[in-house]
């Protein structure tokens, strides 16, 4: 009964999205021709010497050039390809002997800056990615033709021709030939290919990274970031510290580092951030730091327990989130310079637009029961909201002094009295629509991180050391199914959706270190990439789906191995070389499926039964005869 689903299933087969492009362009236009790639393939930029063009985008060149040859990925079907070699050798449309066309060339073309003619200087991709979230220019335009001329990507920024060699280079897979390893062709089988002014739906397509639970290695870092700009994500935030360890190295205040990192090898030099930030920004990537305040901080009472309220109370339960408890004494003057100073210092040396100080979870508890803090608000005359409100007063002038847009969690505009510029960034964690309409009201841009849907750490039971085998709050599991459903734009009117600057998905580290990182952030982050590049529609014009995406996300994990991400297997391969053969056939398979099991059950079971009753009869008649 199990192959009948099967059977139904593979029905469809032919009518899916053959395209493995991940995201998918929101326009596309494709053939079924074969196309070859040179061996002595170039891209060049038009108009430009190659010396001219800026050192990030010449590093992009030369990375696609690389790849090109060495993903050596088999394209997913039976055989990994070994089918299509036939057909490079002969035009399977026409039917002739002309083997396919090779391309030689790919163009790259930049429209000049407004006010200047051509032979202008080309701007870097990192002064693109260094512009305010919402006014980068990341739109290009492909096309490849299918008889070999040349290929061309345009754009009207560097950013956006990078995002354009992140399509061109999804195209192209790799036949061995004659059964030689390592020797073989590198071709595209859907030539010709036009993507018209291919742009995201939203500005803000980023993962959040927690280092401060359990370390992880700059290498590990940019292994992340290259997997990101892969699938065209924009934003890394960046949760440095946390009340665990603080191993972000700050000039002004090495004592923080010194005595809360885990150890001397587990920690960010400043060299060490702005080696990641230019190489996040060479692949279209803006780091966003996050120093969440004023809680989540016990780790600074190791150098600092002057400014730590509640520091290690028992049960912890009782004054923090998790272990261990400790908030920064917001109501202490010397606290609140201590802090504008500390966040200073680290701002100052971020690129980017955008700075996170946090805001989540505060415990009042801690504050009712620490003395200073008492003392300090009787002192002011302030209530600890009034308190709150002075010192994130502080801290965000601070960050906008700094150049930086603020960013902060929902708890912020939600739960506390507290004046947030108008160009704050909200990050709900909540549910959008049944939690966040005061934020949306107040107009607040919004990034999307649902619990519900983006916790990539969620579905690993409980880590609390005496609470084994319960669930953690937030599970069970976010499969990628679970997350392809999220809905941005869910309930909102028109003037609410225009506040969605866009939305990632997230790994909190409780139980996650660099030896499962890829495994459970890929290949499920990239759902989010392509809910907020392509948005709800596909470029046919129907709603994106699970079913249509499922080829394609195997595509894509399956490239991002051969690139050194050991992302995560959907299902088995067999499954994974025949899209469509592995699903349930939907309800009218499933109810078709139940009804042929009740058929057959109810047969069996009156089988049995005559069964039984021959039995009997003949073992009746045998003990008589020999009675």
């Amino acid at each position: 009964m199990k192959l009948l689903p099967l059977f139904i299933s593979s029905l469809s087969v032919s009518l899916r999205f053959a395209n493995a492009l991940w995201p998918v362009p929101r326009n596309l236009e494709k053939g079924t021709a074969h196309l070859l790639l040179s061996p002595s393939f170039d891209i060049q930029v038009e108009g430009v010497a190659f010396n001219d063009v800026p050192g990030d985008l010449q590093g992009a060149i030369g990375r696609t050039k690389t790849r090109l040859w060495e993903d050596k990925l088999g394209r997913l079907v039976p055989g990994r390809g070994q089918p299509d070699l036939q057909a490079l050798t002969q035009d399977s449309d026409s039917g002739s002997a002309a083997p396919a066309a090779s391309l030689s060339l790919l163009t790259l073309s930049i429209k000049p800056p407004p006010g200047k003619g051509k032979g202008a200087k080309v701007p870097s991709i990192t002064s693109e990615v260094l512009k305010g979230v919402s006014a980068r220019d990341e739109s290009y335009s492909l096309h490849v033709p299918a008889d070999g001329a040349p290929a061309r990507i345009s754009a009207n920024s560097s950013l956006g021709l990078l995002r354009g060699l992140g399509t061109f280079e999804q195209l192209w897979y790799w036949a061995e030939k004659g059964g030689e390893a390592g020797k073989g062709v590198v071709y595209m089988h859907e030539a010709p290919v036009v993507v018209k002014d291919d742009r995201p739906a939203y500005p803000y397509r980023g993962f959040m990274l927690d280092t401060a639970r359990n370390f992880f290695p700059v290498p590990d870092i940019k292994r992340t970031l290259d997997a990101m700009s892969m699938v065209k994500m924009s934003q890394f935030h960046w949760h440095v510290v946390d009340s665990q360890s603080f191993p972000l190295e700050v000039p002004e205040f090495p004592e923080l580092a010194q005595k809360g990192a885990y150890s001397e090898k587990e920690k960010y030099s400043t060299q060490d951030v702005q080696d990641i930030v230019k190489y996040a920004a060479e692949r279209g990537i803006d780091v966003l730091m996050e120093i969440d305040i004023p809680g989540h901080t016990a780790i600074l009472a190791e150098s600092h327990p002057e400014h730590i309220a509640c520091l290690h109370a028992s049960p912890w339960s009782q004054y923090a989130n998790e272990p261990p408890a400790g908030q920064l004494r917001l109501a202490s003057a010397a606290t609140a310079d201590f802090t504008v100073a500390l966040i200073s210092a680290i701002a100052s040396r971020l690129p980017g637009t955008l700075f996170s100080t946090g805001g989540d979870e505060i415990n009042q508890n801690c504050y009712r029961e620490d003395a200073q803090t008492q003392q300090d608000l009787k002192e002011s005359g302030k209530t600890l909201e009034q308190a709150l409100d002075g010192f994130t007063g502080r801290v965000h002038e601070a960050v906008r002094g700094r150049g930086k847009r603020v960013v902060v969690w929902e708890e912020m505009a939600l739960e506390h009295q507290v004046g947030l510029a108008n160009d704050t960034v909200v990050m709900w964690g909540l549910d959008f629509v049944q939690e966040c309409g005061q934020g949306r009201e107040e107009g607040f841009h919004v990034v999307h991180a649902p619990s519900d849907y983006f916790y990539l750490d969620c579905g690993a039971g409980e880590w609390i050391g005496n609470s084994a085998g319960t669930n953690s709050w937030c599970d069970p599991f976010k499969s990628w199914q679970k997350a392809y459903t999220f809905d941005p734009l869910a309930s909102l009117t028109k003037d609410q959706a225009s506040l969605v600057l866009g939305g990632q998905q997230l790994l909190w580290a409780e139980q996650s270190s660099p030896e499962n990182l890829d495994s459970i952030v890929w290949p499920r982050a990239a759902v989010s990439a392509e809910i907020f590049w392509t948005g709800p529609r596909l470029p046919s014009g129907s709603s994106r789906s699970v079913g249509e995406a499922l080829p394609r996300l195997h595509d894509i994990r399956f490239r991002m191995v051969q690139r050194g991400v050991k992302a995560i297997a959907l299902q088995p391969l067999w499954c994974a070389l025949r899209p469509g053969q592995c699903d349930s056939g939907g309800v009218a398979s499933m109810v078709w499926n139940l009804a042929v099991r009740w058929f057959f059950g109810r047969a069996f079971e009156w089988y049995r039964r005559v069964a039984l009753v021959l039995e009997t009869k003949y073992r009746e008649h045998v003990g008589f005869n020999e009675f």
